[in-house]
């Protein structure tokens, strides 16, 4: 409450079966709640000027066969593009083959799935977008999206128990399990990032959520951009920012959120 912590509290051990116990240092897959991260990466080069979220897709990627998306739509959830992993399926994708955030585009590019709803036309949740996204800041920053990350935000902030996994964490990486117990097995979607694939912890996304009540690391018109809401087609108070879900209480209260869910994990990020 106000930045002072009221509860805290970790239950189980790391691993079915052994005893090491769930502490304030193990990292957990938070899933879909990565994607603030990517949104917030994407606006920390917009506020620097080395991008525009206004730019055309076409600008980072030539061949990409859909003119007028931009970055926007994808921060956004309005760029109208199928799930990555749905469009594999039907192009009989080789499901032993990991997929990589490269292939995502190269598929895009090749096979040109049709889009999902018309562009811009209206919300729709979507890991491409999020994939995509990270390309654009690996090609904008000229590092890999884990070693921005890392310099941009979790080095700064002393978010010291949160990664990007990449399949040298196999071995150590805390492991999902399904509801009877057995280990979630490594599949081919396993790989890709953007739209998940950040460990963290609770006292780590803390400092995350601090971090943003502050001007530490944007400008607070980023902040308000990133906490707007862009898909009023429909009633209510359920709406998207760029990279966060919300709820619009009134016109000056929100609560502003993300989930995810990825194998055997849930995680939940709420600040209100």
């Amino acid at each position: 409450k106000k930045g002072t912590v009221i509860f805290e509290k970790y239950a189980g051990t790391v691993r079915i079966g052994q005893k090491e116990p769930v502490t304030d240092s193990t990292a957990f897959h938070i899933a879909s709640t990565s994607k603030t991260f990517t949104g917030m990466a994407v606006l920390k080069l917009a506020e620097e000027g080395r991008l525009s979220i206004n730019d055309s897709l076409q600008k980072f990627f030539p061949q990409f066969p859909y003119p007028g998306m931009t970055v926007k739509m994808l921060l956004s959830q309005r760029s109208g593009l199928q799930n990555y992993g749905y469009y594999l399926e039907k192009i009989n994708w080789n499901q032993k083959v990991k997929v990589s955030n490269a292939d995502v585009l190269n598929t895009l590019i090749e096979y040109k799935p049709d889009l999902q709803f018309t562009m811009n036309r209206r919300f729709n949740y979507c890991n491409t977008n999020f994939v995509l996204l990270a390309l654009i800041i690996e090609k904008v920053s000229g590092m890999t999206y884990a070693d921005y990350l890392e310099q941009t935000f979790f080095k700064p902030l002393h978010m010291n128990h949160t990664y990007v996994f990449n399949r040298n964490d196999s071995a150590t990486a805390t492991p999902s399990y399904m509801w009877n117990g057995r280990q979630e097995a490594f599949t081919y979607l396993d790989i890709t990032y953007g739209d998940k694939n950040i460990y963290s912890t609770v006292t780590d996304l803390l400092k995350w959520d601090q971090a943003l009540y502050t001007n530490k690391l944007f400008k607070q018109s980023t902040l308000d951009s990133a906490f707007t809401p862009y898909s009023n087609e429909r009633p209510g108070i359920h709406n998207y920012g760029l990279g966060w879900r919300m709820y619009t209480l009134s016109n000056s209260k929100k609560i502003i959120y993300h989930n995810g869910w990825w194998h055997g994990n849930n995680a939940t990020f709420y600040r209100v």
